[in-house]
């Protein structure tokens, strides 16, 4: 992701480019100390990301948001970076995904971050559907949202915020970072339904979500490891490695990626 901070105070700016470094997903970003070289920067360059601070001497950042909305261009997802929570509140409707408040920790930044880099995934996603025939948009789902029936209530879950789902029984776990609930459904009419939501099918009883996906560890069994943010590794049996194929393939460096061992390669008829 492409992510550009605004903020005049050298130490803040510092440590949200400290944080930038430290991910892997973020492809690119740049600096900007005022509102004015912000819109200058934004005029030219585009962002997927923007961390910005409210209370700026030349121009509020509210202002600088209004700016951006009348220039009838793409918004980035924005996050709001500032020392008075009244001010954050009263301004967190304007097209804001989060805001963090300072002194801020490098754990709350990067979650900021990630709510911020789903947002634009999914409002990525939306355009890409907006661009599809009609006969292509017509198999998609109409609404991304999961309902669980959950002790006497209806809960709606966005798909987007699901990492795993993983066979129980008659039963499907959705697995969020936070907590999980049971669906009764066969797993595979879930992959089927989460697929256009960028879900594979790593196993024949598990599925990730490949917006959390931060690494894959090929085996010499022919399995692969996939580890997501939080931490957590999943198994990818070798039957369904070519459903990774899709994550790399946009990548840096030479060589073969996801290669198969040797003993999966088959002999070629002569």
């Amino acid at each position: 992701m492409r992510v550009l901070i605004v903020e005049n105070d050298r130490q803040a700016q510092t440590a949200l480019a400290n944080v930038l470094s430290a991910r892997s997903d973020v492809e690119h970003f740049d600096s900007a100390s005022d509102a004015i070289e912000a819109l200058e920067m934004l005029a030219t360059d585009s962002y997927e990301i923007l961390l910005l601070d409210i209370n700026m001497l030349d121009l509020p950042g509210t202002e600088l948001v209004d700016q951006l909305k009348e220039r009838n261009v793409p918004l980035p997802s924005i996050v709001l970076v500032t020392a008075h929570i009244e001010t954050a509140v009263a301004a967190f409707e304007r097209h804001t995904v989060d805001y963090v408040l300072k002194p801020f920790s490098t754990k709350r930044i990067n979650e900021a971050l990630d709510r911020a880099s789903r947002r634009a995934k999914g409002e990525r996603a939306a355009k890409l559907i907006e661009s599809l025939p009609q006969s292509q948009k017509l198999s998609l789902p109409g609404h991304p949202m999961i309902a669980i029936k959950d002790k006497g209530r209806i809960l709606f879950i966005n798909p987007g915020d699901v990492v795993a789902v993983q066979a129980e029984g008659n039963y499907v776990s959705l697995q969020r970072e936070s907590d999980s609930y049971l669906l009764r459904e066969p797993i595979s009419m879930v992959a089927e339904k989460l697929k256009p939501y960028g879900f594979i099918r790593i196993h024949r009883s598990a599925l990730v979500n490949t917006s959390f996906v931060v690494e894959i560890t090929p085996y010499s069994t022919g399995k692969c490891g996939l580890r997501v943010k939080s931490g957590k590794e999943y198994a990818v049996t070798s039957g369904y490695k070519k459903n990774l194929k899709p994550l790399t393939e946009f990548r840096i460096g030479s060589g073969a990626f996801l290669a198969e061992t040797p003993a999966q390669r088959q002999p070629r008829a002569e």
